[in-house]
């Protein structure tokens, strides 16, 4: 492993214009990200045809996905800021050991989801599930079985991820999008011929669905090792960096990952307990928050590709001290939010009935899927601001911020409104919980801007 603490050539993020830099760096992500969000709704769309309860069933299984995203990528923030910093300040050794530290932790993550799923899948499907509900014995067949597999093969997320971010952190985010790429095309081959038993396969049905996932992830591994090793020179792994990682970088690491890592979990809790509200009024109603998870990642996996190309840029300059770029691709970042979240508002206040026809709705799922979609919408524009705002923390290693905003939102006000609103017995106040929660954490964030502006960047 070198030692030395120089870096010959300047990198593109301290150099090229930032508006175009953003863009450059922002799309292949956005666009893998877009495949990924695909490839979800996909696999929802061949589970329902199985039936109502196969799809809620793995709508209810989402918490568990959601939390082996948070640590993952919310570790990941923490390499992609602090390797990003490395090189802005021309330090190649701790790059180096931010790398290999990288993987170090994304198989210490490993190991823990696979003990978890392996005993504890069961218990998780049946804590969301009412006895009295008519469909619980196959809700909980089915989400066991999902959860089980995703969580007991979960190494191929967990490695696709860490190496997505090592080379996200110098740049090279057309190699991030092929290795989601990958993943995403062959989940997308295998879901109907292991769902349904295409071509001699046997019919798996929701173990069918599992299994397509986990092998697009792990096959993205593989691809982001390769493109890693031969094609990122600008980090250096070894063995014995891997198996030997220095404690300082991993402090610095979740400094900043843990914040992150709490902050997307906090998403597993909302959505759990959000579950366990709606089921109080019928399954279908579960179903149709889930169906608007797969839908919603059409529109925010984009914009988190978008903040995922800005946090290395943020990062770079504020190593390198340049404060007028540090602004302009937050600026430039917020723009492009905007745009996102409003074809999404328009997606939903649109076409309800068309979204929720993909999934095979029947009438009842149309008359409560077609009102929560428009109401939940209504909360997208305040949404642009907070993520954007919130990576923009991070990227300044101020993930505390961010952490902030998102237990107010989703923990102290989203749940807690929304299970008052269960008390009315009237389904369609439970949604209105989604803008009443977003306007609380679009206040905090803006009072976090103007407090980080002077703390951070006066300069």
């Amino acid at each position: 492993m070198s030692q030395s603490r120089t870096i010959q050539k300047e990198n593109k993020m301290g150099t090229e214009p930032i508006g175009s830099l953003l863009i450059r760096m922002s799309i292949p992500m956005m666009c893998s990200m877009l495949v990924q969000a695909f490839y979800n709704v996909v696999d929802s769309i061949f589970v329902s045809r199985i039936n109502e309860a196969a799809l809620t069933a793995v709508s209810m299984a989402f918490p568990v996905q959601n939390l082996m995203i948070a640590v993952a990528t919310g570790t990941g923030v923490g390499v992609n800021a602090l390797l990003s910093r490395s090189l802005g300040e021309k330090n190649q050794e701790r790059a180096n050991d931010t790398a290999n530290a990288a993987i170090f932790l994304a198989v210490m993550s490993c190991i823990v989801f696979t003990v978890l799923g392996a005993f504890g899948s069961h218990a998780f499907m049946a804590a969301q599930i009412s006895r009295a509900e008519a469909s619980r014995e196959a809700l909980l067949l089915y989400g066991t079985q999902y959860v089980r597999i995703v969580t007991t093969l979960s190494f191929g997320i967990f490695g696709q991820i860490a190496f997505e971010k090592i080379m996200q952190s110098t740049g090279r985010t057309v190699m991030t999008m092929l290795t989601q790429g990958i993943g995403a095309i062959i989940n997308i081959i295998l879901d109907p011929i292991l769902i349904f038993g295409l071509f001699g396969a046997p019919r798996l049905e929701v173990v069918g669905a599992a299994l397509a996932t986990v092998t697009g992830q792990i096959l993205g591994m593989f691809l982001g090792v390769y493109l890693c090793l031969r094609h990122n020179p600008e980090v250096t792994l070894s063995w014995r960096g891997i198996l030997r990682p220095k404690k300082d970088v991993i402090g610095q690491i979740y400094a900043v990952g843990v914040p992150s890592i709490l902050m997307a979990s906090i998403g597993s809790v909302m959505t759990f307990c959000m579950n366990k509200i709606l089921m109080g009024f019928t399954a279908t109603a579960t179903a149709v928050f889930g169906v608007y998870f797969k839908i919603q990642s059409f529109f925010f996996m984009p914009m988190f590709g978008l903040n995922n190309g800005m946090v290395p840029i943020v990062a770079y300059n504020y190593g390198a001290r340049n404060r007028i770029r540090v602004l302009d691709a937050q600026k430039y970042a917020m723009r492009y939010a905007y745009g996102i979240m409003a074809v999404g508002l328009f997606v939903f206040e649109v076409f309800p009935d068309k979204v929720l026809a993909l999934f095979n709705a029947s009438e009842n799922m149309l008359a409560i899927g077609m009102p929560a979609l428009r109401i939940i919408c209504t909360s997208y524009v305040f949404a642009a601001f907070c993520i954007v705002s919130s990576s923009f923390f991070q990227a300044l290693g101020n993930s505390v911020y961010s952490l902030i905003i998102s237990l107010v939102r989703q923990l102290g006000v989203l749940v807690p409104v929304a299970f008052l609103m269960s008390l009315t017995g009237n389904l369609l106040l439970v949604w209105l919980s989604y803008p009443i929660a977003e306007l609380a954490s679009v206040t905090l964030a803006a009072i976090f801007r103007r407090r980080i502006m002077r703390e951070k960047l006066d300069f």
